[in-house]
């Protein structure tokens, strides 16, 4: 029996350096931030990144939602199992990235921008609240050719599993396009997540364009009510929401599309097309003196899920993989995990 393929997990998405600093209101008011979301900088904002490097001690950690996941999926991997692909800048923050990534065991292979510097999120914290606004830059240069390249392509036609965050339909639809188009032709499994509010608020068409391609569509609860609005659906029942997700027409009809999406503390609802009952798996508890930072719990809650898709579990054991290692995460300024071992899982 040969050995199993190297790199089954690609991971496509915005790798960002985090900067992360404390707040108060005065700040969130002063760059009209809300204490709880995610948004795309505007030239308004330009002044936040250096205000938390220099007056709110800040901290630099590798970042974007998908490369978070993939570390993430790759912490509970056997060695050589994730690849993550994106854009960054020619410069020193990408270098920071590089390091980070490959101290978890990712691999990276980014398309390099000449121009544009290496994409930054700012994270204002307040409490448990995280305020995150993102300047794109270079993660915005993605393009289809790096993808297409003779030495990027054979990589996906390697990988079976494919993981998308839904912020990358702001960047380059005809790459997500690609791996969606791959993974329905050669029956892969296409993972998406819709990452944050503003996606199918404001990227619906790109959204729907991606929809018939989904066997997992990943979300949380905020973000699913986003898309239950922008659909015009009259309900705000979260279980009703995830069924009408799963139950949208599916190009790949030999595998049933399912529908997860996290609460927070509360249950995780699990919907599967075809089927009339919702599942709900409740979370892994933890005291609020074991809450350290929020910040990536959702990404956290993908790493695991997906990891477990990858091994092969099932849907219960993977919902319950993604539960744990946002637990983990959670307890660290995040997300991280280093402090724990993945084999611990049980």
């Amino acid at each position: 029996m040969g050995s199993k393929p190297e790199y089954p997990l690609l991971c496509l998405e915005n790798p960002l350096l985090d900067i992360q600093g404390e707040g108060d209101e005065a700040l969130l008011q002063q760059y009209e931030l809300k204490a709880n979301d995610a948004i795309l900088a505007e030239e308004k904002h330009m002044g936040l990144y250096s205000e938390l490097l220099t007056n709110r001690n800040a901290k630099l950690i590798a970042g974007g939602a998908a490369q978070n996941t993939a570390r993430g999926a790759q912490y509970v991997l056997p060695p050589k199992s994730v690849l993550y692909i994106g854009c960054v800048g020619k410069d020193e923050y990408a270098q920071k990235l590089r390091e980070a990534c490959d101290a978890a065991g990712l691999r990276v292979e980014y398309r390099v921008d000449e121009t544009a510097p290496t994409g930054r999120c700012g994270v204002i914290i307040t409490g448990h609240n995280r305020s995150m606004c993102t300047h794109l830059a270079a993660a915005n240069e993605y393009k289809l050719d790096h993808l297409k390249s003779p030495e990027i392509w054979p990589l996906v036609e390697q990988a079976s599993v494919y993981y998308v965050g839904g912020f990358h339909l702001t960047v380059c639809v005809p790459a997500v396009m690609a791996l969606a188009h791959e993974a329905s032709e050669k029956g892969k499994t296409f993972i998406m997540n819709l990452s944050a509010p503003f996606i199918p608020q404001f990227f619906k068409q790109q959204l729907d364009e991606t929809s018939p391609y989904w066997d997992y569509i990943i979300g949380n609860e905020t973000e699913a009510l986003a898309y239950a609005e922008a659909a015009g659906l009259k309900t705000k029942d979260i279980g009703e929401i995830a069924k009408y997700m799963a139950g949208l027409k599916k190009a790949n009809e030999r595998r049933k599309r399912v529908a997860v999406i996290t609460q927070g503390t509360d249950p995780t609802i699990v919907a599967v097309q075809g089927e009339e009952s919702v599942k709900q798996y409740p979370v892994r508890t933890i005291s609020k003196e074991q809450i350290y930072d929020t910040n990536g719990a959702g990404d956290a809650f993908a790493g695991g899920f997906v990891a477990g898709i990858v091994e092969g579990r099932t849907l219960e054991e993977s919902v319950d993989m993604g539960q744990w290692l946002a637990r983990l995460s959670i307890m660290e300024l995040g997300p991280q995990w280093g402090k724990c071992n993945a084999n611990e899982y049980i």
